[in-house]
């Protein structure tokens, strides 16, 4: 079972806020879909899932205010940042244009870097762990699912906590090393291994 307390899934148009509160849900956790400061700032944890490009998901958290308090949140309590919502935690994305983030991972997020192999980067890969993580399941058969295009480079390998190879290391998984973690890949579809990440971040 979870621990006591609420999180907080933040709603900015930006998709698969559903699909999260289902795993979620089926966790035993209490969540609440909002985009509400004062929600965000009383929640115990933050989940900014997303799928979307990198412009038009910072353009909604700009338009609704929530930059400010996700970066308060994520400087005081467990953050977790999913797909989209993983991406703009760096500093800057080269998505259609350049677009600063919410700066909370120093780097930038660019086009997977090749050209043998099929973008987007879609389906099941194995993860290879890179640091000790407090979310992270370090089983020798860690599969989780991934659809993406553009990928994380953050400035300090130290927080790079898990990548995955597909013709180059992609990022799957950064930690600051205090409050705020980043999944590129997307645990709620990444069945038993990714409800334990789920579980074990409910439970920090």
């Amino acid at each position: 079972m979870p621990k006591t307390g609420i999180t907080a899934i933040v709603d900015y148009d930006a998709g698969n806020i559903f699909s999260v509160k289902n795993a979620l849900d089926f966790l035993g956790e209490n969540c609440v879909l909002t985009d509400d400061e004062a929600v965000l700032k009383k929640a115990d944890r933050v989940i900014l899932p997303g799928v979307g490009a990198f412009p038009a998901a910072m353009e909604s958290l700009c338009k609704k205010n929530l930059t400010g308090v996700l970066k308060e949140c994520a400087d005081s309590k467990p953050f977790l940042g999913i797909c989209l919502g993983m991406q703009v935690l760096f500093s800057k994305g080269y998505e259609f244009a350049e677009t600063e983030g919410l700066a909370l991972i120093p780097g930038e997020v660019r086009r997977i870097p090749v050209t043998d192999r099929v973008i987007p980067h879609m389906g099941w890969n194995k993860l290879e762990i890179k640091r000790d993580c407090p979310i992270l399941k370090t089983t020798d058969e860690a599969y989780v699912y991934f659809v993406h295009s553009f990928a994380g480079f953050p400035e300090n390998n130290e927080h790079l906590a898990a990548t995955v190879s597909y013709g180059v290391d992609v990022t799957a998984l950064v930690w600051d090393g205090k409050y705020t973690f980043g999944s590129q890949f997307h645990p709620e579809k990444s069945g038993e291994t990714g409800l334990e990440i789920l579980r074990k971040f409910v439970n920090l």
